[in-house]
C-alpha cells in the first residue's frame, strides 16, 4: 500500500475505531436501561414515550416558567424578544395554559402513541434491544425533519383560514407574546393535526427504532419550547420567526422557513428588524443590543 493511501485511510480508520467504541458504549447503556425498565415494546412505545416526552416538555417548560413568574435571574430579561411582556406572567392565564396542556398530553398525546405503535412494523424485544447504526439515525432524523416541515406548514396555514380560525387556532393565538409552555396550548383538534401528526408521520414513514423516535421527540419538543419561550438566549434556536408569527398572525407559518420562502409568507418578516436578529447567538450580547430598534 502506498504512503498516500495510508495517509488518507488513517482518519477513516480512526473514525471507525472511535465509532465502534462509542457504539459499544451506547449499546451497553441502552441494555442497562432496558434491564431496569423492561423491554416490552408496547409498554415502551406507549407509556414509556408518554412519560419521556412529558418529562422533556415540563423540565424545559418549567425552567422558562420560573423565569417568567419570578423574573429571576434578572440578567436574562435582557434577552426578551418582546421586552415588557409577561413580566411577570399573569397567574390566571398561566393556570389556564397548564390545564389545557395537561389535557392535550393525556387525552390526545397518549392515544396517538398507541396508534403510532400499532401502525409501526412489528416490534419485538430483539429489535428494541438492538440500537441502529449512526448512518441510519442520521437519515431517519433528516426524513422526520423534512416531513414535519411540510406537514406543519400546510396544517398550520390551514388553521389560519378565516372560516375555521376562530373555532380552533384562535386559542393558541391568545398569546401574541408567547411563553414556552404555550407551545401545546391549543384546541385538541389543532394539537392532533398540527402538533402531533407532523412529528408522528416521520416515525411511521421511517419505521425507526424507539431510541431514534425519542431523540426526534426531544429535538422537536425542545425546539418548539424554545421558539415559544419569548427569550432569544445564547446557543439556543432563534425564536424570532415564530415570535413574529404570533405578533403578526399571517407570517412565518413553518419550522425551517423553507416553505415560507417558497410561498412568500415570510416577506414581511425579512423586511423587519427581527430578521436581522434571526440567528443562533454565539456571544452573550443580546440581539436587541446588537440590532436595536432604532
Amino acid at each position: 500500500m502506498s504512503l498516500t493511501v495510508e495517509l488518507f485511510d488513517l482518519p477513516a480508520h480512526q473514525f471507525r475505531v472511535f465509532w465502534g467504541a462509542s457504539g459499544s458504549m451506547w449499546q451497553s447503556l441502552w441494555d442497562r436501561f432496558l434491564d431496569f425498565t423492561g423491554d416490552n415494546p408496547l409498554a415502551l412505545w406507549t407509556v414509556g414515550s408518554y412519560v419521556y416526552t412529558s418529562l422533556v416538555y415540563w423540565s424545559i417548560g418549567l425552567a422558562y416558567t420560573l423565569l417568567d413568574v419570578t423574573g429571576r435571574p434578572a440578567a436574562l430579561r435582557r434577552y426578551k424578544v418582546q421586552p415588557g411582556t409577561n413580566e411577570p406572567v399573569d397567574p390566571a392565564r398561566l393556570r389556564t395554559v397548564i390545564r389545557q396542556v395537561l389535557f392535550n398530553q393525556f387525552c390526545t398525546g397518549l392515544p396517538m402513541l398507541f396508534l403510532m405503535y400499532y401502525l409501526l412494523p412489528g416490534q419485538t424485544r430483539d429489535t428494541i434491544r438492538q440500537l441502529p447504526t449512526f448512518v441510519t439515525v442520521v437519515w431517519q432524523l433528516a426524513v422526520c425533519i423534512l416531513i414535519e416541515e411540510v406537514m406543519f406548514y400546510y396544517s398550520h396555514r390551514l388553521l389560519h383560514d378565516g372560516r375555521i380560525y376562530r373555532y380552533i387556532h384562535k386559542r393558541h393565538h391568545e398569546w401574541t407574546a408567547p411563553i414556552a409552555i404555550t407551545a401545546m396550548y391549543a384546541h385538541p383538534v389543532e394539537n392532533v393535526l398540527s402538533n402531533l401528526l407532523p412529528i408522528a408521520v416521520g416515525v411511521w414513514t421511517t419505521g425507526c427504532h424507539i431510541s431514534v423516535a425519542w431523540l426526534w421527540f426531544t429535538l422537536a419538543i425542545s425546539n418548539t419550547l424554545h421558539v415559544h419561550s419569548g427569550y432569544h438566549l445564547p446557543l439556543l434556536p432563534s425564536p424570532e420567526q415564530h415570535d413574529f408569527h404570533h405578533l403578526k398572525f399571517n407570517q412565518c407559518y413553518g419550522v425551517l422557513g423553507v416553505l415560507d420562502w417558497l410561498h412568500g409568507t415570510s416577506e414581511m418578516f425579512h423586511r423587519s428588524k427581527q430578521a436581522k436578529r434571526d440567528y443562533i447567538m454565539t456571544s452573550l450580547e443580546p440581539v436587541r443590543e446588537t440590532h436595536p430598534d432604532q
